[in-house]
């Protein structure tokens, strides 16, 4: 009995829960239907986080790119162009390192767009990278050595690098496009001490692996060896990419230049299109017989003033008509204080002109020496006095030869009598017996640039500037500045020029 009242009691009381809610759940019901219901808005900040890799890696490449790219090797085959320069790198990196900061997705990603150039311009920093690249290897840790597409050396004499560090970070580096040394390693010349790995021909071998994508190489010879004994083995297995070559040697070989051609072999380089020498007459010989089809572009700085000897001749009787540009770096001064010294002296004129027919740019120093023997104009340089097909003149250190000329007279800076053997020198590029095709004359200079348009230039500098252009527009040639932007009297009037040029010249 008592069973049967308890199943009572439950039935009652389940009843009046379920009464209970139905009133409530529906007071819920009308309260909600009651509401106007909002729309969601999407928004695309809210996916900002969820985006692809490849998106964010382009994100942060567009972030953190410069104003060169220093990875385009189309943009340092001529030499006009304006190199990157180590504050611009700085800048970059410090973009970089800001970034990689924020989180570490952004850390990872940046790895590459980190490493991809590196521009080393002390020892330490070459050590640290050295180390760096170890240490991953120890732990195990991805290198992010594949990453680097460009290593620059460029350091001060005191501060180059050790052998070991760099011969470090080339094994790590098997992916390099662009490899610069600029007399950056610190060589030892006792071989006793040498480690087998840093020997000359080890570190250039080092380069020329099986996968070698080298299309832009820069080498400095450290021993007293020819520089072709060591490197032509390098240039056989990367010439299949290299389009740009720089040699450069730091003591000149006393081997004979006839005697050490012959034995050489010939290195066949078929995309190669510019080539910078700063060697001595007996590596001039040798590269003459080398087989460089697309070679355009030439500057040379003879580190002997071998400009008479015979491997200059052989090397441009070789390859001068084909060439398109020419710079030769040394001044047309210590050439001739060359000649001066030499006993007995050359009466031969050497033939650049015949050997380089078809020329069409050519650049030199501002630092030319007036010829005695022809006192009426002065020649860009010594060994180029004219050519009938020359259409552009480029001129470097301008800055240079303008702030030593101004600094015979310090005191009158309104008085543009000190610019007058450099006006004339100028001026002797407009002859057209000299140079009939010429229609551009361009200042190479940054500096330069800075001094004729940065803020309150002296207005000696603004009156040379507009004898120069002057004389230009009677001649219809074109002054240009180092970004190859044309130089006009606006310009020069707006930096404060207060009368016209004309009245000036």
């Amino acid at each position: 009995m008592r069973f049967v009242d308890n199943q009572k009691i439950v039935r009652q009381i389940r009843c009046l829960l379920t009464a209970m809610a139905s009133k409530v759940h529906a007071k819920r019901r009308n309260t909600f239907c009651d509401t106007p219901r909002i729309s969601f808005i999407h928004s695309p900040a809210l996916d900002l986080p969820y985006l692809p890799t490849e998106i964010w890696l382009m994100i942060l490449r567009e972030a953190t790119t410069m104003n060169s790219d220093p990875l385009d090797i189309s943009l340092g085959l001529s030499f006009l162009e304006t190199p990157c320069e180590v504050a611009d790198y700085h800048a970059s990196m410090k973009i970089k390192r800001d970034l990689s900061l924020v989180s570490k997705a952004w850390n990872r990603y940046l790895q590459e767009y980190l490493y991809e150039f590196v521009w080393i311009s002390r020892a330490s920093q070459a050590k640290a990278l050295a180390l760096t690249l170890l240490t991953q290897f120890i732990e195990g840790k991805p290198s992010s050595g594949h990453y680097i597409r460009r290593l620059h050396m460029e350091t001060p004499v005191l501060m180059r690098c050790a052998t070991d560090d760099i011969r470090t970070i080339l094994d790590y580096a098997p992916h390099l496009v662009i490899y610069s040394d600029h007399h950056s390693v610190r060589c030892t010349r006792y071989s006793e001490f040498i480690d087998v790995r840093c020997s000359p021909e080890q570190m250039v071998s080092v380069l020329a692996n099986s996968n070698s994508k080298l299309r832009r190489l820069s080498l400095t010879n450290y021993s007293d060896d020819p520089f072709p004994k060591h490197v032509s083995p390098l240039l056989r297995r990367t010439a299949a990419n290299l389009e740009y070559l720089e040699l450069s040697s730091s003591s000149i070989p006393l081997v004979s230049g006839h005697l050490f051609a012959s034995k050489s072999p010939i290195v066949s380089l078929p995309v190669l299109q510019s080539l910078k020498l700063t060697l001595d007459n007996t590596t001039f010989a040798v590269l003459a017989a080398w087989d460089m089809p697309n070679l355009r572009n030439v500057s040379v700085v003879s580190s002997d003033f071998g400009y008479a000897g015979p491997g200059f001749a052989y090397f441009f009787a070789a390859h001068g008509k084909k060439l398109h540009q020419l710079e030769l770096g040394h001044s047309s001064s210590l050439v001739v204080e060359h000649y001066l010294s030499l006993r007995p002296r050359p009466v031969q004129q050497i033939p650049l002109a015949e050997w380089c027919p078809n020329l069409k740019e050519f650049i030199c120093s501002a630092d030319a020496e007036w010829n005695w023997q022809n006192p009426d104009w002065i020649a860009p340089h010594v060994l180029l006095p004219g050519h009938k097909s020359l259409e552009f003149i480029g001129i470097r250190d301008i800055d240079k030869r303008l702030m030593d000329d101004a600094s015979a007279f310090p005191a009158d800076v309104g008085d543009d009598a000190p610019f007058f053997p450099l006006v004339e020198q100028i001026s002797s590029l407009l002859f057209n017996n000299a140079f009939p095709s010429l229609r551009y004359i361009r200042d190479l200079s940054r500096a330069s640039h800075s001094m004729r348009g940065g803020q309150r230039p002296e207005t000696r500098i603004l009156k040379f500037w507009a004898k120069i252009l002057a004389r230009c527009g009677e001649r219809q040639v074109w002054l240009e500045d180092f970004r190859g932007v044309n130089i006009t009297v606006r310009d020069l009037k707006r930096v404060g020029l207060g009368g016209g040029a004309g009245s000036l010249v």
